[in-house]
């Protein structure tokens, strides 16, 4: 037991590390260890006979020796491969009983995490951040701990507020993860009418399989008759957008363009727009006759064919040369927007 620390909390300390642990945290707040052991949490007052930020590194040199070997304290060169999860060799389980919030972060960030590890990380170290890197790992999101950390993830997701880029990744994860219930998935759709940005993961990862589908086009039946014969790719498009799904998706996406919050958020829906109705089809077919000037609906077959060819290239130009974003933004790249959203009106009806 190291010197500098007060005789009652090296005799208890020396007690609680002869148990079989799972992992520690420090809560620098109220000077108190907390334990996970396999009959439930311990917790140690620390008692410091220095100053507490000295105090607090000796306790932790004192757990990094007893669980790694390392009495220097938690090693410097795992922090540095912490995020890149650079972690073989090293046992993850032995890291949550270093008191150190990087090492947490190292077992969050290794391939290796498991369902068990998980749930001991998370009751170490419980933030977003952790929770969406755990919930990306098959072997926790099919796990017991997969529900546990979408569930939280959900009712969170409203506390992000202005961190849009948060909220797509968090929105992303969720689907991605297939942990969240489809009440969960409905719930972070409805969030998207409060904040469009929600919307954003929904086009990119679940286009096709959207909640609270929207009805059909009314001239979806009748136009799938029409184009039944047609070979052309504008056809399997405009029967695309004009489908119950496609509906929601042009409706969402619509909301999103016409109140984007950030770069990011206009280019990641432009390019869902073009991926999701180019789906399966040859774009250079589609380039070369948009749609039969012939044909009844002539406009809505244009307008799809336009709406499959986009992507984020449209708008490039302009987010090279300006960082704005929000009111100022939108001014910007109101020229570019304006002819998109017109082709999803057309669509739309």
């Amino acid at each position: 037991m190291s010197d500098g620390l007060s005789a009652e909390d090296s005799f208890r300390l020396q007690v609680l590390l002869a148990q079989d642990l799972k992992a520690i945290r420090i809560d620098e707040s109220t000077l108190t260890l907390h334990a996970l052991t396999d009959k439930g949490e311990a917790s140690i007052p620390l008692s410091p006979n220095c100053r507490e930020d000295k105090y607090l590194r000796q306790v932790r040199e004192l757990l990094s020796g007893h669980a790694l070997g390392s009495p220097g304290g938690y090693p410097v060169f795992l922090t540095r491969w912490t995020r890149h999860g650079q972690m073989a060799g090293v046992n993850l389980g032995k890291l949550l009983l270093t008191g150190e919030p990087e090492a947490v972060v190292a077992v969050v960030h290794s391939p290796g995490l498991t369902d068990e590890l998980a749930r001991h990380a998370w009751w170490t170290l419980p933030t977003i951040e952790n929770a969406r890197l755990m919930l990306s790992r098959e072997a926790v999101a099919q796990g017991p701990m997969g529900r546990v950390l979408a569930d939280f993830l959900v009712e969170h997701l409203p506390f992000l507020q202005d961190d849009h880029l948060g909220i797509i990744d968090t929105v992303a994860v969720l689907i991605y993860s297939n942990a969240v219930t489809p009440a969960g998935l409905e719930t972070m759709w409805k969030f998207g009418r409060r904040s469009n940005t929600h919307f954003v993961a929904f086009l990119e990862m679940a286009a096709g399989r959207l909640p609270l589908p929207l009805n059909a086009h009314a001239l979806h039946g009748e136009i799938v008759t029409l184009l039944s014969g047609e070979p052309h790719a504008a056809a399997h498009v405009l029967e695309r957008a004009l489908s119950s799904q496609g509906q929601t998706f042009l409706d969402a996406a619509a909301d999103v363009l016409e109140r984007p919050e950030t770069q990011e958020v206009v280019s990641r829906t432009l390019n869902a727009i073009g991926r999701y109705l180019s789906s399966q089809i040859n774009l250079n077919e589609l380039a070369t006759s948009p749609g039969a000037a012939w044909h009844p609906h002539a406009d809505m077959l244009a307008a799809a064919a336009r709406l499959a060819c986009r992507d984020d290239s449209l708008i490039q130009p302009i987010f090279a040369r300006s960082t704005a974003i929000g009111s100022l933004m939108r001014r910007k790249i109101e020229p570019v927007l304006t002819p998109l959203l017109q082709d999803i009106t057309i669509l739309r009806g």
